[in-house]
């Protein structure tokens, strides 16, 4: 059976906010009927639930839609599958017989009583399985921006399920087989599945049973080459990055459909332009391609009229650029929406083998549409988290980290460092004379100055060393794994690299520049806490600026006493 998963939603989880519905009573199963019923699930790829009344709770699930799962666990939705399975037993012990029903989600169902437990009235619930790709989408833009926009979407898709006619009748057969193979007493009267049109009761002959598992053989074959590319596909595009989600839309895109390339374009509706964010195959970098307004070119026409296209390139007037050296002509660009939002255009070409896309090909990728819509959504929303993060711990004039971030890391190095028995340093920076410089030149000129200060510390420093702004004109960096002897050496780097460098109006300070004066500190016995190494540096500081500026000084502690020295510097 086709399967496949989506982890994560940025949707709201207020529908959640309820406690769960309980969905299980395994106490009250019949021995060794939960195990039968797993079997018959695993093989089949349906579900299963043995009730005993309205559901929920079932008595035994085995191989629960997700999808089911997510909206009977809510207090919020239940009320949905009440007149479906919550009302199946009712129907199937009245009737005596199968019952066949869809569901609100579009899922189709059956029920059937099992007579393996003489004292009790039980009945199985089975299938909860889509029957089309496109009952699955209906039900997917319900949970994007429908009714159910506010289903708790953890694990949501998880467990999708995809079936045919003939699964859901050799399932049934072999319930009501193992129901009487279960309970041997039963009279042969007991309702059983039918086969046939009519769904007649009566227990099945070996001949039907023949016929619909060689059906079922037929349709498991047909859909086989998909179903495990399916259920990977939501698994692998699930990633925390927003980069990585595109890189693996497309690759998981163009694996379903034996693409040998493809790009992946977003739509950015402030220009109305779309942007490369993943390629396979083509011979350009991403960085290089050209933006598409929306109506220009093939993905530009798939984009502004939200239509799929298949076919030749030559039939859409556009020939392909040599430059990209394509194998064949035949392509595949699909549109990738929520609602009527546009969000980009998948394209796909180079089939493996020389064929041609066709219908069945956009049939899979629309399949999967829903769940690369949804992956786009969470993208989106994690990049803005993520820039939101980055505000939260930068200084918006230099880029620089700010001292709350430096203050985390400070601890969280200086833990590191206390179990490994790491080195770690950390400097205190402030530019000489600023308040002349700011006083004297205005402010605007000062906050150039503050600029170029931090384009000078991230020019000396190393990729491992965190700089930040700690306030005002006053600069701190941490050094991790660094012992106080090469603190100092690049303490003198970064004081030589800003008296190089040209500020404006720099000549006239008091120095004849625009200096800096360090103080350092080091982790050591007497300095073991973030508070005592700061501390430590910013003594360090005052002693550089106290002994003429443009210098650096680091704390050394010795016999419990701390000293002051002049770190290495060259004039």
């Amino acid at each position: 059976m086709k399967k496949s998963s989506v982890k994560k939603s940025t949707r709201s989880n207020r529908a959640s906010q309820a406690p769960a519905i309980e969905q299980e009573i395994p106490e009250r199963v019949p021995q060794g009927w939960a195990e039968t019923q797993d079997a018959i699930a695993r093989s089949s790829g349906l579900s299963l639930l043995l009730v005993e009344g309205r559901q929920p709770p079932a008595l035994a699930i085995a191989n629960n839609n997700s999808i089911c799962e997510a909206l009977q666990s809510s207090p919020g939705y239940v009320k949905l599958c009440d007149p479906y399975c919550g009302a199946a037993h009712t129907r199937a012990t009245s009737a005596k017989s199968i019952v066949h029903y869809r569901c609100h989600a579009g899922l189709q169902c059956f029920a059937m009583p099992v007579d393996i437990d003489s004292k009790r009235n039980l009945a199985v619930i089975g299938g909860r399985a889509f029957m089309s790709g496109a009952d699955y989408r209906e039900l997917a833009e319900r949970v994007r921006s429908g009714d159910l926009r506010d289903l708790p979407a953890d694990d949501l898709f998880r467990n999708v399920i995809f079936a045919d006619e003939a699964d859901l009748d050799h399932a049934a057969l072999r319930v009501a087989r193992t129901a009487r193979e279960f309970q041997e007493q039963t009279p042969p009267e007991t309702a059983a599945p039918a086969t046939g049109d009519n769904r007649e009761s009566g227990p099945p002959t070996p001949a039907d049973e023949r016929r619909t598992e060689e059906a079922v053989h037929v349709g498991l074959d047909r859909r086989a080459p998909y179903a495990n590319s399916i259920r990977r596909f939501a698994e692998q595009i699930d990633a925390s990055e927003p980069a990585q989600t595109y890189e693996s839309i497309l690759a998981q895109s163009a694996e379903l459909v034996a693409a040998e390339r493809g790009s992946l374009l977003l739509f950015d509706e402030a220009t109305e332009e779309l942007t490369m964010k993943a390629a396979r195959g083509i011979p350009d970098p991403i960085s290089a391609v050209d933006r598409i307004r929306a109506g220009e070119g093939i993905a530009g026409q798939v984009l502004r009229h939200g239509r799929p296209l298949v076919g030749q390139i030559d039939q859409f007037g556009t020939p392909a650029a040599a430059a990209r050296r394509y194998k064949t002509k035949s392509f595949l660009s699909y549109p990738i929406a929520i609602g009527r939002r546009k969000l980009g255009v998948l394209n796909l070409a180079d089939k493996v083998g020389g064929g041609a896309y066709d219908a069945e090909d956009l049939s899979v990728i629309e399949l999967v549409g829903p769940q690369i819509a949804l992956a786009l959504e969470r993208a989106a929303w994690q990049q803005r988290a993520n820039q939101f993060q980055l505000m939260s711990i930068t200084d918006p004039l230099t880029g620089l980290h700010n001292r709350r971030y430096q203050e985390a890391r400070l601890a969280e190095e200086l833990s590191r460092t206390k179990r490994y028995n790491y080195p770690l340093s950390f400097m205190m920076i402030d530019i000489d004379d600023f308040k002349f410089y700011n006083d004297r030149n205005g402010h605007q000129t000062g906050d150039r100055a503050l600029e170029i200060m931090a384009q000078c510390l991230k020019a000396a420093l190393r990729k491992v060393d965190v700089a930040s702004r700690y306030g005002g004109e006053e600069f701190s960096i941490l050094l991790p794994q660094t012992t106080l002897q090469e603190a100092g050496v690049i303490a003198d780097r970064i004081r030589r690299k800003v008296m190089e460098t040209p500020f404006p109006h720099g000549e006239s300070q008091p120095l004849g520049a625009v200096t800096v004066s360090i103080g350092l500190s080091s982790f050591s016995p007497g300095l073991d806490s973030a508070e005592a190494i700061v501390r430590a540096a910013d003594r360090a500081l005052y002693h550089a600026k106290a002994h003429g500026k443009n210098r650096a000084y680091a704390y050394q502690t010795a016999a419990n006493r701390p000293n002051l020295n002049a770190a290495n510097q060259t004039s």
